[in-house]
């Protein structure tokens, strides 16, 4: 069995520790020791964007992707959007932006270098909370969902607070989808006491009907 090779690795201003490995023609990235995301089943980073992209009207959409990941949501985004569409990628880490536009630029077939796609690194939260009506389409594939929160600012897109602000921050008939790795019964609270209309999709990575699977949650006027 092939072993792991560490390409690069980042530590941050605060301490946290960014690898990025390879292992054959799989690579992932963790964080921590933990594993943030791979490229071995991206099939609902895929299912997120094209999900909340078929509610969207309008020949000139602005979406909002938070957490570039591999760049599989933001592939499934800019192939299910015309091209007069508009997409922030808001990335939270540097490292990860320039490293998807090298050694794994091609796993998504380059989507950064796509002239719809502008890229800013900072925090997906400012962004959210400076924009009211911004957004046609927010898309936050951030940590591992709403309970494995791998950075603690991030623990605001999930409260019911934090819901309030992706809703302001869509423009009229806009719709947000949030990834998460699994369920969660907090995060459907929040959006239960929020009187969003809201639903949860499960993505199966098996064969159909098995586990594992991870979610999408959508909200937002068009999801009802």
């Amino acid at each position: 069995m092939e072993i792991w090779t560490e390409l690069d690795s980042v530590v941050t201003a605060v301490g946290d520790h960014i690898v990025l490995r390879r292992r054959g023609a799989l690579f992932d990235i963790r964080f921590n020791g933990w594993e943030l995301m791979s490229n071995h089943d991206p099939r609902s980073e895929i299912a997120l964007a094209r999900t909340v992209c078929r509610h969207l009207g309008g020949a000139e959409p602005r979406i909002l992707i938070g957490g570039l990941g591999m760049g599989y949501t933001l592939r499934a985004a800019l192939d299910a959007v015309g091209p007069r569409a508009r997409i922030l990628v808001c990335e939270l880490l540097p490292e990860i932006v320039a490293w998807n536009r090298d050694i794994l630029a091609p796993l998504a077939g380059h989507p950064l270098a796509d002239s719809r796609v502008s890229v800013g690194t900072g925090s997906v939260v400012e962004v959210i909370a400076a924009e009211p009506g911004g957004f046609d389409a927010i898309l936050l594939d951030t940590d591992n969902g709403p309970d494995y929160v791998v950075h603690e600012p991030n623990h605001a897109l999930y409260s019911s607070e934090g819901i309030a602000r992706i809703a302001r921050a869509l423009a009229s008939g806009g719709v947000a989808g949030l990834w998460s790795a699994t369920r969660s019964e907090a995060f459907e609270a929040n959006l239960a006491a929020s009187a969003l209309p809201w639903r949860r999709e499960r993505v199966s990575l098996g064969e159909p009907g098995q586990e594992p699977f991870h979610m999408v949650y959508l909200i937002g006027a068009p999801v009802g």
